[in-house]
């Protein structure tokens, strides 16, 4: 699927109207952001099923602040409107597909502790 150039006018919409959605909040002035937006095209190229979405955060200060970007690249993904991951730094290609991946088999419902996708681990070691 191309990837989709989101603004505060279509982003509501477009997270709350599929299952899944990839996001890449990044800016024009940043040299990772622009390093990884062919990996974050590369990917998205592997799954129609699931939206990959930019968000320039200069273009869109008020939804990377609601998102609470405090870095770029930042990626997110959005299941069923709900943020199930969120990090800042550009991922590798193997890397974002496995998340794409583990997001798709991931089951909020049965997750007692409240864990989101690949965060097992961590919130068990962050003394919470």
């Amino acid at each position: 699927m191309a990837v989709i150039h989101a603004t505060q006018d279509n982003f509501e919409k477009i997270a709350g109207t599929n299952e899944i959605v990839v996001v890449d909040f990044w800016a024009t002035w940043c040299g990772p952001c622009r390093a990884f937006g062919p990996i974050f095209e590369q990917v998205s190229e592997k799954f129609d099923d699931v939206p990959f979405v930019k968000v320039d955060i200069d273009q869109s200060p008020d939804l990377a602040s609601a998102a609470e970007i405090k870095a770029v690249p930042t990626v997110m993904v959005i299941k069923r409107g709900d943020v199930i991951y969120r990090q800042a730094g550009a991922l590798l290609p193997a890397d974002l597909e496995d998340l794409v991946n583990q997001a798709k088999a991931y089951d909020p419902s049965k997750d007692d502790e409240g864990n989101s996708v690949s965060e097992s681990s961590e919130s068990e070691n962050d003394g919470e």
